[in-house]
C-alpha cells in the first residue's frame, strides 16, 4: 500500500469547477458537475494533496475563476507548501484577482488556439484572443509569476501553429517572468459527444509539426504527442473524486479525501509515473526568484 506520493506524482491537478465560458470541441475536462465541493472540503483536498507527497497543485476547471473562493484556495495551497499553478481561459481574469494572488501564485496558464483573432476563434468564442492578450499584458507587472501558454494542435491551426510561436517569443521579450509554451496533439478523450475526425491530426501531421517549429532562446517550447498524454495526469474532479484517464477513460477511484490505498490506483489506470515526473520538470524556481525553463 502506498502511504505517500513523493517521488511517484509531482503535480496533481485540481478541476474545481465545470463551469467554462468556451465550448471548446476537444475538451477533455469535467462536465456538468452541479454540485462541486464546497469552500471546505476543498481546502482539506488542498492540504491532503500536500499531505500525501505531491509538490505541486494546479487549480483548473471548467474554469477555476467561476469559482467566487478561488484565491482563498491558492492562498491556502501556497501556505501549506505546494508549488501553485493556475490553469484558465483568461476570460474572466481581472487586475483586481492578479493582485490578490500574485503572492501565492508561481504559474498561470492560458489557451491559445490561434496568432489572431479570426484563426483563434474557430475553436474559441469570439472575443477570447482579445481577452488572452490583455492579460499578458496585466502579467507583465507581476514577474514572479511564470506563464505557461498553451496550444492544442488541431485540423483548425495545424498551420498557424509557426506563428503562434512567433507570437509567444515576441511576448517573452517584453516581460521578465518566465515564459514556455506546450503545443498539444488533441487528445481523443471527452465527457460529451465529439466527431473526432475533423478534428484530429495525425502523429505524422504532428511530427512535421514539431520539425517545422524553430529553435528559441527566450521560451521554451514542449511537444506532447498523443502517447505522451495517456497515463500521464493524476486529477481530483469538481465532486472531489479521484480520476486518472487512461486512453479515453476517466477512472474513477472514488473520493479522494477517502482514498487509502494509492497503489491500487496507480496500478488498475497504469499511471506513467517517470513520464509524469520528467513532463513535471518543465519549469523550476531560479535561485533568485525568477523560475527559469529547465530540460
Amino acid at each position: 500500500m502506498v502511504t505517500t506520493l513523493k517521488g511517484i506524482v509531482s503535480t496533481i491537478d485540481f478541476h474545481v469547477t465545470s463551469d467554462c465560458n468556451q465550448k471548446c470541441p476537444y475538451c477533455w475536462g469535467p462536465q456538468d458537475y452541479n454540485k462541486p465541493v464546497d469552500t471546505d472540503i476543498a481546502l482539506r483536498i488542498v492540504s491532503r494533496v500536500k499531505g500525501i507527497g505531491a509538490r505541486r497543485i494546479v487549480f483548473t476547471g471548467g474554469d477555476p475563476l467561476k469559482r467566487n473562493d478561488l484565491a482563498k484556495l491558492i492562498r491556502h495551497a501556497k501556505q501549506v507548501g505546494l508549488e501553485v499553478a493556475l490553469s484558465t481561459s483568461g476570460d474572466e481574469l481581472t487586475k483586481g484577482f492578479l493582485n490578490e494572488v500574485a503572492p501565492y501564485l508561481d504559474l498561470i496558464s492560458l489557451p491559445l488556439d490561434g496568432s489572431t483573432e479570426e484563426k483563434n476563434a474557430k475553436t474559441k468564442e469570439k472575443g477570447h484572443f482579445s481577452a488572452i492578450m490583455r492579460d499578458l499584458d496585466w502579467l507583465k507587472k507581476y514577474p514572479e509569476i511564470d506563464v505557461k501558454l498553451c496550444t492544442p494542435v488541431t485540423r483548425y491551426n495545424l498551420d498557424d501553429v509557426p506563428d503562434i510561436v512567433k507570437l509567444a517569443d515576441e511576448y517573452a521579450k517584453s516581460t521578465q517572468a518566465g515564459v514556455f509554451y506546450n503545443i498539444f496533439q488533441a487528445y481523443p478523450r471527452a465527457m460529451h459527444s465529439v466527431d473526432w475526425q475533423d478534428l484530429l491530426v495525425t502523429d505524422a501531421e504532428f511530427q512535421r509539426l514539431r520539425r517545422r517549429i524553430p529553435a528559441t532562446a527566450r521560451i521554451r517550447v514542449n511537444f506532447l504527442d498523443h502517447e505522451t498524454l495517456d497515463k500521464l495526469y493524476m486529477m481530483i474532479f469538481p465532486d472531489g473524486s479521484l480520476i486518472i484517464p487512461r486512453g479515453k477513460e476517466f477512472i474513477n477511484f472514488g473520493p479522494f479525501l477517502e482514498t487509502e490505498d494509492f497503489d491500487v490506483a496507480l496500478s488498475n489506470s497504469e499511471f506513467d509515473s517517470s513520464k509524469h515526473l520528467h513532463h513535471s520538470r518543465g519549469w523550476q524556481k531560479h535561485e533568485s526568484g525568477r523560475r527559469l525553463n529547465s530540460t
